[in-house]
C-alpha cells in the first residue's frame, strides 16, 4: 500500500469516525452538564492524544489531534456534521490565540526562549567548555572522573539539552584515559539531564511545570496557591530524580555495576591504553563551538548564569513581596512586614511569586549580561551576539508550541468534562493510597513511548489533580504526592525511551552507540523505578513523609546494587593514571 491510498484510507476512517461522534453526541440532552451529556467520551480527547501518541511517537501532531476532537465535541449540536467540522476548526485556532495572548503564558513562553539564548551565547564565548574544563582537569581518577561528571552535571542544571552536549563532550576525553566505558559516561551524563533539570527551580522545564500545576489546581477551585509553592512542596517527593542522582553516587564509589553495563565496564578495564576505541553507528552531531582563537574563561559562564540564578532569586521574592503587600490575607501580610528575610519569610514570598514574569525579567537581565560581556570582550560584535542569541532561542521554539497545544488541551478537556467524569466513575473504586504509584507508572508508560516529558505531563496532569482532590476529599498533602507523581512518572520514561530526544543527545554528546546506551541505562533505570514505586510512592499515599521514605530509599539501593552487582576493579588503572 504506497502512502497516497494510506492517507486516503486514514481520512476515511477518520470522516466516518466523525460522523458516528457526531450522531452520537447529538442522540445526548443539550442541556446537561457535559461530563454527564459526553459521558464516556469524555475521554476521547486525552485518549486519543495518547493513543496517537504511541503510534505515531509525534507529540505536537498528538496534542493537536487531542484537541481538535475536543473541540469538535463542543461543537456538535445536531447531526449537521460539515457545520461541526467548521466550527471546531475555528474554535481550535479560537483556543490557541487564547492561550497565546494570555499574560501568564507569554511570559513563560518568553523566559524559556531567553534561556535559550543565553545558552548559545555562554557557549560560543566559550563559557561553558571553561568551566567543563576546570572540573576535568580534577579529575584524575576513575572515581573522581564519574563523580565529577555528576557534579558538573548538577552545575548545568538549567536545560538537558545543554547538560548533553556540554558535559559529554568534555567527559569523553577523560573516562577514556580512565577506562570508563562510553555507556556508563552516556548513564551518568542522561541521568544528571531531565532529572536535574525536572527539579531545578531555574530551567526551561519550570515554566511548563508550574502552569500545568496551577492550571490543575484552578480546575479543582483552588485558588490560594501557586503553581511555584506547589512545585517547591512536589520536590521532596520527586523520588526518581533524588533516587538516580544518588545511585550514581553509590555506584561510581563502590564500583558495582551489574546487567550490560558490568560487561561494558569489563570490557573498558581489559582495554589497552592505546588501543582505538570501535563504537559502531555512534551518532554524530555539530555542537554548537566557542569563537576560534578566544581566550578560554569560566567567568563567562559564570556571570551570565550568576545574573540569572540571582537575578531569578531576587525578581521571585520581589514579586512575592509584592503581591502579598498588595493582597488581603493579613496573615502573609504580617509575616512580610515583621519576619521579611526569614527562611519563613523568604519562603512564603516565594510561593506567592508570579513565576512567568520573574523568570522572563531575570532571562532579560542575563540575555543583555552575556551579549555585553560578548561585545565588550570583542568576542562578537553586536550584530553577532544578537544573531547568536536569536539562534539559541530558535532551539527551544518547539517548547513554546508544545506549550501552547498543552494549554489547549487542558482547557478543552475540562470543557467536555474528563476530570468531573472520571472523579465520578473512579473517585469510589480506586484505594487512596495506590493513585500515586498509578500515576507515576502511567507517567512513565506514556513518557517511554512517545519519548517525550512534556507531552506526558500535558496529557495527565490535568486529569490528575482533580483525581487525586476528589478521591482524598481535598487533602492537599497526598495530591501534591500525586502531582510529583506526574512529573517524575514523565521523566522516568523519557530517561528510558530509545525515542526521548535527551536519550539521543546522551549517545550523541558522549559518542556512544545509541542503542548501547539504552540497554545499558535501562536496567538501572528499572531498578531505581522500582524502588521509587514501592518505596516511595506507596507509602507516601498511606501518609508516609518523605524524610522517612527517602533514607529507606537510599539503603535500599546500596543494599540492592551489592546483592545484584558485581565490582569492577579500578584499582591497576587508578595506579597507572596516577
Amino acid at each position: 500500500m504506497n502512502d497516497k491510498t494510506k492517507l486516503g484510507l486514514i481520512t476515511a476512517i477518520s470522516v466516518i469516525a466523525l460522523f458516528v461522534l457526531s450522531l452520537w453526541i447529538s442522540s445526548t440532552p443539550a442541556g446537561a452538564d457535559n461530563s454527564v451529556r459526553f459521558g464516556i467520551l469524555t475521554l476521547l480527547p486525552p485518549l486519543v492524544a495518547i493513543a496517537l501518541a504511541f503510534i505515531t511517537k509525534e507529540t505536537i501532531l498528538s496534542l493537536f489531534v487531542g484537541v481538535f476532537v475536543g473541540e469538535f465535541m463542543l461543537s456538535v449540536n445536531d447531526v449537521n456534521f460539515v457545520s461541526s467540522l467548521v466550527n471546531a476548526f475555528l474554535n481550535l485556532g479560537t483556543q490557541i490565540i487564547a492561550c497565546m495572548s494570555d499574560p501568564w503564558n507569554a511570559g513563560i513562553i518568553l523566559q524559556c526562549l531567553l534561556i535559550g539564548g543565553i545558552i548559545q551565547l555562554v557557549t560560543k564565548m566559550g563559557g561553558a567548555k571553561a568551566l567543563a574544563d576546570a572540573f576535568a582537569e580534577r579529575a584524575d581518577t576513575p572515581r573522581k572522573a564519574q563523580l565529577f561528571t555528576w557534579l558538573l552535571g548538577l552545575c548545568v542544571f538549567f536545560d538537558d539539552y545543554a547538560n548533553s552536549l556540554i558535559v559529554g563532550p568534555i567527559m569523553r576525553p577523560v573516562m577514556d584515559k580512565l577506562h570508563v566505558s562510553r555507556q556508563k559516561l552516556a548513564f551518568v551524563v542522561d541521568a544528571t539531564a531531565a532529572p536535574v533539570a525536572g527539579i531545578a527551580i531555574i530551567s526551561t522545564w519550570i515554566g511548563l511545570e508550574i502552569s500545568l500545576i496551577a492550571a490543575g489546581f484552578k480546575s479543582v477551585g483552588v485558588t490560594n496557591v501557586t503553581g511555584f509553592g506547589i512545585f517547591l512542596q512536589t520536590i521532596p517527593y520527586r523520588f526518581y530524580n533524588i533516587f538516580i542522582l544518588i545511585f550514581i553516587v553509590i555506584s561510581a564509589l563502590t564500583l558495582y555495576e551489574f546487567g550490560p553495563m558490568k560487561k561494558a565496564e569489563q570490557e573498558a578495564r581489559a582495554r589497552k591504553d592505546d588501543e582505538e576505541i570501535v563504537v559502531l553507528e555512534a551518532p554524530g552531531f555539530e555542537e554548537v563551538q566557542p569563537v576560534e582563537g578566544i581566550k578560554l574563561s569560566v567567568w563567562n559562564a559564570i556571570i551570565p548564569i550568576g545574573t540569572l540564578i540571582v537575578g531569578t532569586l531576587i525578581a521571585f521574592y520581589w514579586s512575592g513581596y509584592t503581591t502579598i503587600l498588595g493582597g488581603e490575607d493579613q496573615a502573609l501580610i504580617a509575616i512580610m512586614k515583621s519576619t521579611p528575610f526569614t527562611f519563613n519569610g523568604i519562603y512564603t514570598a516565594f510561593s506567592q511569586a508570579d513565576a512567568s514574569v520573574a523568570l522572563f525579567q531575570a532571562a532579560l537581565l542575563a540575555s543583555i549580561v552575556a551579549m555585553v560581556m560578548a561585545v565588550s570582550k570583542r568576542i562578537l560584535t553586536i550584530e553577532d551576539a544578537i544573531s547568536e542569541w536569536i539562534g539559541g532561542m530558535k532551539t527551544i521554539t518547539i517548547t513554546g508550541v508544545i506549550l501552547l497545544l498543552a494549554w489547549s488541551l487542558g482547557s478543552v478537556i475540562g470543557e467536555v468534562g474528563t476530570a468531573d467524569y472520571l472523579v465520578g466513575v473512579l473517585g469510589s473504586s480506586i484505594p487512596a493510597f495506590i493513585v500515586p504509584a498509578l500515576i507515576f507508572i502511567l507517567g512513565a508508560v506514556i513518557s517511554f513511548a512517545t519519548g517525550t516529558s512534556y507531552g506526558t505531563m500535558s496529557i495527565l496532569m490535568p486529569l490528575a489533580i482533580p483525581l487525586a482532590w476528589a478521591i482524598s476529599s481535598g487533602d492537599m498533602s497526598f495530591t501534591i504526592v500525586a502531582t510529583s507523581g506526574v512529573l517524575t512518572g514523565a521523566i522516568f520514561g523519557d530517561h528510558c525511551s530509545p525515542i526521548s530526544d535527551t536519550t539521543i543527545l546522551s549517545s550523541m554528546g558522549t559518542s556512544c552507540n545509541h542503542i548501547d546506551h539504552v540497554t545499558t541505562q535501562m536496567y538501572y533505570s528499572i531498578f531505581v523505578g522500582l524502588i521509587t514505586i514501592f518505596i516511595g510512592y506507596i507509602p507516601a499515599g498511606f501518609g508516609v513523609p518523605f524524610y522517612i521514605s527517602l533514607p529507606i530509599g537510599i539503603v535500599v539501593l546500596y543494599v540492592g546494587l551489592k546483592l545484584i552487582g558485581e565490582k569492577v576493579d579500578f584499582e591497576e588503572v587508578e595506579e597507572t593514571s596516577s
